[in-house]
C-alpha cells in the first residue's frame, strides 16, 4: 500500500487536523503514490530492483533483474502510483467536522512451473497440478492445454513480460472476489529503474539510491503483477539500511513492500520506526494507515488518516482517508473526499487513479452508469489503465453488455493474469455458456492457482486469495484452510467474509454464522457480503433474516457476482414458497 504525492506543508487551508509545528518540509525523496493496500488488500491490499549484489566487490545495480528498465505505471487491481502531485486545495474536512463512525470489527487484499526462472537465476518448480477443483465436489481439471499459459505465466511473472493468449479473465488479487477496493496505491512515476540503475553503476554508496531502487522495485512489482520482483526489492533496499543503517527512506520502502506482501504488522513496525526519523514522511503515513486497516484496526486507521491528512493533504492521503470512511458505511463521505483529491489532481496518473476508485466506490453501490462515468474519465487519462479497464467491465456486464464486458477482461488478463480478474472472466464465461466457455472458465480458475504458487514463491501471503477463489471454484477444503490461516493473522471484514465463505462451503453454515456477521458489523456496504450472511441465515434457519440479506444484496448491487446474483434470486423464490 505504498503511494506517492508532492510534499504538501501543513497550512491552514490544508490541514484538516491541528496545525503541525513549523518543522523541516519533508525531503524530495519522500514523494508517495495515491493510494491503499490491500486487498487488495489488498489489498487487496497490491509493488523489480536490481539485486543488491551479495558480494562487495559486484555493485552492478542490475544484477539479478532480467527485465530492468521500462517500469510501467499501469497497477492491475490496484490504484497506479504515478505522477508528483501538486498543492491540494480540497482537503478532507476537519476531524471535528467528520462524522463519527460506528465501531469497527475488522476489514479487508497453482504451479510454478519448471523451467523457468526467479529474477536471480533460481529454476522455478512447479508442483504438480492439482487433481481437481468444484463447489462440493471436486471437478477434475483439464491441464494439457493449461500447461503452455501456465509456462507463459511463470515467464510473465519473472521476466516481465505477458502474452497470454485468447481471451482470459478474472478478478485482481484480493480485489472484487474479497469485496474490497483494491489497496489504494499511489499515482506516481517516480524514478525510473533503468536511470536508478545507471545512477547506482557510478554511485554504488549512494544508500539513497538503493532506496529508491527497492521503492521502484515494489511499485513494478504491483503494476506489473510480477511478485518475482519482491525479493529484488528487498535485497535492494537491504544494501540501503547497510550504508545507512536506520536510514528513514529504506524503512519506509520496507514497509511499502512489507504491505506489498501481505506482511501488514511488519509494515506498521517499519512505517513506525520511519515516522519516529520523520513525522513528514508521506510513504510512511500512508503505509501506517494501510496496515492499521489491513490489521483490522479500523478507529487506529481513522485517527492515523486524520494524522496523515493534517501533516501531509493530497491524493495519496484522501484516498486512503476515504477507504477509512467506506468501510464504516459512510459512502457519502467517501465519495466527496474522492471528489475533492480528483479537483485537486493535476497528474495523468491521479486523475486515472482517483476516477477509477469514484467509479468502483458507484458500482458498489449498483450506479453502473455514474460508475462507467468515472471509468470513462480515467481512461480519457490514461487509456491503458487497466483497473479502470477492469471496473468498466464488471459495470458493463451488470449493465447488460456482456459482450464487451469479456473483451476487457479478456484484454486485462492477456497482460496481467491477477486472480481477481481471472475469477470475474471465468465467471462471465461461465454466464454466457456458449460452445468452449465451460473450458475457458475452467482455464481461469487454473491460472488464478498459478499465479497464486509464483506469488507465494516471491514471499507474498496469498492465503486470502486462495480462501476467495477456491471456496467457489476451486478445492474448498484448501480454501478453508487459507481463510483460517488469514483469520488467525488478521481479524478484517474481508477475513470474516472469506471466512464465513468458506465455512459454508465446507458444510458448516452454524460455525460461519458469527463470522458473517461481523463482516457486515461496520456497516461496510458489500453486496457479496450481504449475500453470504443471507446464504448462511438461510442454512442455519434464519428464514426472515436470510430474506433481508439476499434481498438487501440484490436491491445495493444486483450485478455483483452473475452466479452469486442467480443464486440469491433462486434462494430468494424458495423461502418465498416455504412461507
Amino acid at each position: 500500500m505504498a503511494r506517492r504525492d508532492d510534499p504538501t506543508p501543513p497550512n491552514d487551508e490544508h490541514a484538516t487536523g491541528p496545525t503541525p509545528p513549523a518543522e523541516p518540509q519533508p525531503p524530495e525523496h519522500d514523494r508517495v503514490p495515491a493510494a491503499p493496500p490491500r486487498e487488495d488488500h489488498r489489498e487487496h491490499p497490491h509493488e523489480d530492483t536490481p539485486t543488491a549484489p551479495a558480494e562487495r566487490g559486484a555493485e552492478d545495480p542490475r544484477d539479478g533483474d532480467p527485465g530492468a528498465g521500462d517500469p510501467r505505471d499501469d497497477a492491475p487491481g490496484h490504484a497506479g502510483d504515478r505522477g508528483a502531485r501538486g498543492p491540494c486545495d480540497d482537503a478532507p474536512a476537519a476531524p471535528a467536522e467528520r462524522e463519527a463512525g460506528g465501531s469497527q470489527d475488522g476489514t479487508p487484499a497453482a504451479a510454478r512451473e519448471r523451467g523457468a526462472e526467479d529474477p536471480h537465476g533460481n529454476t522455478v518448480t512447479a508442483p504438480a497440478p492439482p487433481a481437481g477443483r468444484g463447489a462440493g465436489k471436486r471437478r477434475r481439471r483439464r491441464w494439457g492445454p493449461m500447461a503452455g499459459m501456465v509456462v507463459l505465466l511463470a515467464v510473465v511473472m519473472t521476466g516481465s513480460a505477458l502474452a497470454v493468449g485468447a481471451a482470459r479473465d478474472g478478478r485482481g488479487a484480493a480485489g472484487h472476489a474479497a469485496g474490497a477496493p483494491e489497496p489504494f496505491v499511489g499515482n506516481s512515476r517516480g524514478a525510473d529503474v533503468t536511470s536508478l540503475q545507471a545512477h547506482l553503476r557510478a554511485q554504488p554508496k549512494d544508500h539513497g539510491g538503493w532506496a529508491a531502487l527497492g521503492l521502484a522495485y515494489v511499485e513494478e512489482a504491483r503494476t506489473k503483477g510480477d511478485p518475482a520482483r519482491y525479493p529484488q526489492a528487498e535485497k535492494a533496499l537491504a544494501r540501503s539500511l547497510e550504508l545507512a543503517p536506520g536510514n528513514e527512506q529504506a524503512l519506509a520502502g520496507r514497509a511499502a513492500l512489507a504491505a506489498a506482501r501481505h506482511d501488514f504488522a511488519g509494515a506498521l513496525s517499519y512505517a513506525d520506526r520511519a515516522l519516529k526519523q520523520n513525522p513528514y514522511s508521506e510513504r510512511a503515513l500512508c503505509s501506517r494507515i494501510d496496515a492499521l486497516v489491513e490489521l483490522g484496526r479500523y478507529d487506529e486507521a481513522s485517527e492515523a488518516a486524520d494524522t496523515a491528512d493534517a501533516r501531509r493533504p493530497g491524493v495519496p492521503v484522501f484516498t486512503r482517508y476515504a477507504y477509512v470512511r467506506e468501510l464504516r458505511g459512510d459512502v457519502t463521505t467517501a465519495r466527496r473526499v474522492l471528489e475533492q483529491a480528483l479537483a485537486s489532481a493535476t497528474a495523468r496518473g491521479d486523475i486515472a487513479y482517483v476516477a477509477t476508485q469514484l467509479g468502483r466506490l458507484a458500482w458498489n453501490q449498483g450506479e453502473y452508469q455514474e460508475a462507467l462515468g468515472h471509468y470513462a474519465r480515467a481512461l480519457a487519462a490514461d487509456d491503458g489503465y487497466l483497473p479502470a479497464l477492469e471496473g468498466r467491465a464488471r459495470a458493463r456486464a451488470a449493465s447488460g453488455d456482456r459482450a464487451d464486458a469479456v473483451r476487457d477482461l479478456e484484454d486485462v488478463v492477456s497482460r496481467y493474469p491477477l486472480p481477481g480478474p481471472l475469477v470475474d472472466l471465468g465467471e462471465l464465461y461461465e454466464a454466457r455458456a456458449a460452445a468452449g466457455d465451460r473450458a475457458k472458465a475452467e482455464n481461469q480458475y487454473a491460472l488464478v492457482d498459478a499465479w497464486i504458487a509464483l506469488a507465494r514463491a516471491g514471499g507474498v501471503n496469498a492465503d486470502l486469495d486462495t480462501a476467495l477463489a477456491a471456496a467457489d471454484h476451486g478445492d474448498t477444503g484448501a480454501a478453508l484452510r487459507a481463510a483460517r490461516a488469514e483469520w488467525a493473522r488478521r481479524h478484517t471484514v474481508h477475513t470474516a467474509d472469506a471466512l464465513a465463505w468458506a465455512l459454508y462451503r465446507n458444510g458448516r453454515a452454524q460455525e460461519a454464522l458469527p463470522h458473517a456477521r461481523q463482516a457486515t458489523a461496520t456497516g461496510y456496504r458489500s453486496a457479496a457480503f450481504l449475500y453470504h450472511r443471507g446464504m448462511i441465515e438461510r442454512a442455519t434457519g434464519h428464514d426472515d433474516a436470510a430474506r433481508t440479506h439476499l434481498t438487501a444484496a440484490l436491491r445495493l448491487n444486483p450485478g455483483f457476482s452473475p452466479p452469486a446474483a442467480r443464486a440469491a434470486r433462486t434462494a430468494l423464490k424458495s423461502l418465498e414458497a416455504a412461507r
